[in-house]
């Protein structure tokens, strides 16, 4: 009998779950929340079935998914789970590689914990209930920085004294590297090759860009915690740090309470005073509201921004790839992100934007110098895959 295997993606809005035998998927779970519900979405084979499930549910989400397997028989007994890979978001030269979490993994993550409180605090939580109800069971934290560890030290620094940076680790990690990996094998079976140079768009949710040279991360737009970079769905992005520090004054905020207010007010839910979900922003467009349509604008626009830096930093652009939630779902952020960016050798082909549902493929105008392609990423996947390296 295959060994089988539970792969454990906790993101900063939703929580998927998949089972591996025999280096396959099985099956899957996705909980989030959808149109104002909490849902989980579960897949087997061509069988796919949502439904609304309680916040209780939600956060026992491992138990609610065990009796779901065994309901289905997709697994006798838990004590058929032999090994758990589990992504992890955290800075530090520590998380840079995928390891056993032991007692001194996990209280280095709890260590960690103000620096990424969105991923950090749900990973805590996960783990304690997946070694409560997984007693033995042997999980394995697989790093969502280690495709960045390679950067050149002029994208990995900020400007502050040496000692500072070696001491306290002030490095630009960046992360979404599990996904990032994941598209690159992809990219080459669509195309035969890895082009030189190349611009990954994770956007969800939580969204990073990425430069990509000879598939190599060489730049990506979030830095020491996921809050640098694009504006986000509840997170600020780029900010100056003299707003920083304006804003603790005049907020009368502590240090962790402005940190929580970046992390969860901000970004697409603080320009919009409504919503996070970009779905409901173009709703809300569409309907006339004016912040709505500042808010999709501004993400637009910075996403532009990182996409122009990066083929500069590149020195050119042979392929751009739109990713996650929303850069495989919708068409009209994909559509919006590329106007205008002829200069850049980009150009879309809206017809074949509109069609491209649910599969891989290109979306470029037909003589266009810059290839466009819509990916799905296969994260899950992927912490299979390095999970299984570091069994011991």
């Amino acid at each position: 009998m295959d060994k089988k295997y539970l792969i454990v993606n906790t993101g900063s809005a939703s929580k998927k779950y998949a089972l591996y035998a025999g280096g396959k998927e099985v099956c899957k779970a996705h909980f989030e929340k959808e149109d104002g519900k909490l849902v989980v979405t579960f897949t087997a084979g061509l069988q796919r079935n949502k439904k609304n499930i309680t916040q209780a549910e939600y956060g026992a989400s491992i138990r609610y998914l065990l009796e779901l397997l065994q309901a289905k028989k997709i697994i006798s007994a838990k004590s058929d789970i032999e090994m758990i890979g589990l992504r992890v978001v955290a800075p530090g030269d520590y998380f840079l590689s995928s390891c056993v979490v032991d007692k001194t993994y996990f209280n280095k993550l709890k260590a960690s914990e103000q620096e990424a409180p969105l991923h950090i605090h749900p990973i805590i939580a996960e783990i304690r209930q997946l070694k409560k109800i997984l007693p033995g069971v042997q999980v394995v934290g697989v790093s969502d920085s280690a495709f960045h560890a390679n950067m050149p030290f002029q994208s990995k620094l900020y400007s502050l004294p040496e000692k500072v940076v070696r001491r306290f680790g002030m490095y630009r990690y960046g992360y979404h590297g599990i996904s990032m990996q994941s598209i690159l094998p992809k990219v080459k079976s669509l195309l035969g090759e890895l082009p030189s140079k190349m611009i990954i768009c994770h956007l969800g949710s939580g969204s990073s860009i990425a430069a990509v040279e000879n598939g190599v991360s060489i730049d990506t737009s979030m830095g020491f915690t996921p809050l640098e970079g694009v504006p986000m769905g509840t997170r600020i992005g780029n900010i100056d740090a003299g707003a920083v520090i304006y804003l603790a004054q005049k907020l009368g905020l502590s240090l962790r309470q402005l940190e929580t207010y970046f992390n969860s007010k901000c970004g697409l839910l603080g320009l919009s005073g409504k919503t996070a979900d970009v779905r409901e922003l173009i709703k809300l467009e569409k309907a006339g509201d004016r912040k709505a349509k500042i808010a999709l604008e501004t993400f637009v626009y910075h996403i532009k921004k990182y996409i122009g830096a990066y083929s500069a930093a590149l020195n050119g652009l042979e392929l751009l790839v739109f990713t996650a939630t929303i850069g495989e779902r919708s068409f009209i952020m994909r559509s919006r992100i590329c106007s205008e960016l002829e200069g850049l050798g980009i150009a879309l082909d809206e017809k074949k934007n509109d069609k491209l549902v649910g599969s891989d493929g290109f979306i470029h105008e037909k003589r266009a110098p810059v290839k466009i392609a819509v990916i799905h990423t296969d994260e899950m996947g992927e912490i299979a895959r390095q999970m299984l390296k570091c069994k011991i």
